[in-house]
Parts: C-alpha cells; sequence; structure tokens
C-alpha cells in the first residue's frame, strides 16, 4: 500500500490565464517524502481528457528548476526555461512531474546546471536507466500515489549525498522572492553576505541562470499572479516597483512573456 499523499498548500504561481486552465485540466501538486525533501519542491501531476473537444495550449512561466518529467513517449530532464514554456494538451492523458529545489540536481548531472539551461536531457544519459521501461512504470502505476511512489523508487538509488549548498541557495533564493523591493543584484549579494562574482558563480554551476534573470524572473511572475487574481494596480508604479526604467519596458516583458500586456491580461483573466 502506497503512503497518503500530502498536497501543497500554496496556491500555484506561473500558470498564465490560471482561471480558464483549471476548466481544462486537473493540476495536483503533492510535497515528497522526507528522504527526498532535501532534493525535490514538490511532484505536480496534470491530467486531463479533452476528446471530442479542440486541443488546449497552456503557458507556463517556469521558475528557476529543473524538472523531470514523465510523459508518455516524451520523458525527459528539463532544463531551466529562460523564457515561458507552451504545452499543447489533447486527447486524454496525464504527466507526473518532479520538480527539484534549486541547486539540487547539480550533483546529479555532475557538471554545471547551466550547460542544461534551455535543454531537455534524456533519463538515460543522466541515470543509465532505460528510458521508455521507466516512463512506463510510472505512468501505468495508476492513481497519484502509485505513480509516485515508482517515481521515488526509480529515483532514490541515484541520490547523493546532500550538498549543503543547496541549503544556502535556498536562503538566498528566499531572499530575492520574499522582498518586493530587491531588484538589484548588487542588493541580494550584499544581503547574502557574498561577493557579486562568487553569487554569479553560485547561480551558473547551481541553478542554470543568472541572479539578474531569477529577481527579474521572481517580480514578473508575482505581477503576473496578482493581474490575473483581478488586482487593481497602478502600472507605472508596478513598473517602477519591479525595477524598471519605465513602464513601456515592463509592458514589453510582460507581454513578451505572458502573451498579452498588462492590461490586456488583467481584463481576459478576470472576464471584464
Amino acid at each position: 500500500m502506497n503512503a497518503p499523499l500530502t498536497r501543497v498548500a500554496e496556491r500555484p504561481k506561473g500558470l498564465v490565464d490560471p482561471a480558464n486552465a483549471h476548466k481544462m485540466f486537473r493540476l495536483a501538486r503533492y510535497q515528497p517524502s522526507v528522504a527526498l525533501a532535501p532534493y525535490l519542491d514538490h511532484y505536480w501531476l496534470v491530467e486531463w481528457d479533452l476528446r471530442g473537444k479542440p486541443a488546449y495550449t497552456q503557458r507556463t512561466l517556469p521558475y528557476p528548476c529543473v524538472n523531470l518529467v514523465f510523459d508518455a513517449g516524451r520523458t525527459a530532464i528539463f532544463g531551466v526555461v529562460r523564457g515561458a514554456f507552451d504545452y499543447t494538451l489533447a486527447g486524454k492523458g496525464h504527466v507526473l512531474g518532479l520538480r527539484f529545489r534549486p541547486g539540487a540536481f547539480r550533483n546529479l548531472l555532475g557538471r554545471s546546471v547551466h550547460t542544461i539551461t534551455d535543454r531537455t536531457v534524456s533519463l538515460g544519459d543522466v541515470f543509465g536507466d532505460d528510458p521508455a521501461e521507466v516512463e512506463r512504470r510510472v505512468l501505468d502505476a495508476g492513481d497519484d500515489a502509485g505513480m509516485i511512489a515508482m517515481a521515488e523508487a526509480f529515483l532514490s538509488p541515484h541520490l547523493h549525498t546532500a550538498d549543503p549548498k543547496v541549503e544556502r541557495l535556498h536562503d538566498i533564493l528566499a531572499l530575492a522572492s520574499g522582498d518586493p523591493l530587491l531588484t538589484r543584484v548588487e542588493q541580494l549579494a550584499e544581503r547574502a553576505g557574498l561577493g557579486m562574482r562568487t553569487l554569479q558563480q553560485m547561480f551558473s554551476e547551481y541553478v542554470g541562470v543568472s541572479p539578474k534573470w531569477v529577481i527579474r524572473r521572481y517580480r514578473l511572475q508575482e505581477a503576473a499572479d496578482r493581474l490575473a487574481c483581478g488586482e487593481s494596480l497602478d502600472l507605472a508604479g508596478l513598473a517602477q516597483t519591479l525595477g524598471y526604467y519605465d513602464q513601456a519596458h515592463f509592458t514589453q516583458d510582460f507581454h513578451k512573456l505572458v502573451g498579452r500586456p498588462p492590461q490586456s491580461y488583467r481584463r481576459h483573466s478576470s472576464g471584464a
């Protein structure tokens, strides 16, 4: 019998147009077991049934994390995606993802995580296992608990001793995500008690992207989430808070990432 699952309590962020997304598929997120908690943020599972309906493309704003995704015929390890990630759902199916904590994939990969940024890597290249066989065991395990149990059984033998730098990174990223007034790398380096060069090298080696990218991504995700919830925000003030020189540059970056300019996204998401 599989161990009971514990859902992630926090509301998910990063889904573009979340109100419509939840009409098209089921999203569930679960905490990892105690043994895997030093390595994984959480499991995420998407299940859909669009038979007889048009295909649906979901856009996601990724976090600075590596994901191992079990997807029929497309199972792979996904490095950090610097742009938006679009996935088209059609027919009936399900996908299980393992989101690694930032930095935690470095020892499994055996090299700088920057080398797989914006890339996918085969399970066989990293773990030596037959990807098709592992995919079959996980996706055919039945319910959510069964799939997660099979994924943990696959991953556990490959784990090394936890790297203390991952905890250090966790603390630094908490600073970056938790303070909306922190918009510059210099601020983050000072609060972390590190030199700029050391911080840059740590992020490249363990996270795969720059501190500047991480700070800007956190701010844009927060803006998208607040606009999707229908908050009435002063966009010029929001752009300044996010560290942009002017509203035009903020609007340009937001439109490129989300697919709509801020005002349009707020109206569309709220149904106005």
